[in-house]
């Protein structure tokens, strides 16, 4: 064993990064250091992009800043700069890497929201509760 195969079997995943998907839209909190500050810098925006590799998984956000224009940052998946990351909303999404997504702008950028699947289908009760007589 190697001393990166042992370092890899070393990490232990981040408690602040909650499983990610492409096309979540995240919050990631990162701190960000100044001078002799120090502050946490929020980054919100769309996941396109997962890349497993053990020590070097990362994940590409992606926002539309002012005048439409797109700003991507990649972040190291084990990294001890990562506060921590909120996934806001899961989208539907077809694709692994969303990199069509750049070429977007305005409603066609829009990705159709993921709902639980509790959500998505009706209840056996209320249906069986429409479906009874009225007295």
């Amino acid at each position: 064993m190697n001393l990166v195969e042992s370092i890899e079997k070393s990490l232990t995943p981040n408690p602040n990064i909650p499983p990610l998907r492409p096309g979540d839209l995240v919050r990631v909190h990162q701190r960000i250091v100044e001078g002799d500050r120090e502050r946490i810098q929020v980054f919100q925006g769309t996941v396109i992009r997962l890349r497993r590799g053990g020590a070097n998984a990362n994940f590409t956000v992606r926002r539309i800043a002012s005048n439409n224009i797109g700003v991507e940052r990649t972040y190291l998946l084990h990294s001890p700069r990562i506060e921590r990351v909120e996934v806001l909303r899961h989208a539907k999404v077809r694709r692994a890497q969303l990199y069509y997504f750049r070429g977007l702008q305005g409603k066609a950028a829009r990705l159709k929201e993921l709902l639980p699947k509790s959500k998505n289908k009706p209840d056996a009760t209320s249906k069986s509760a429409a479906n009874e007589p009225q007295p």
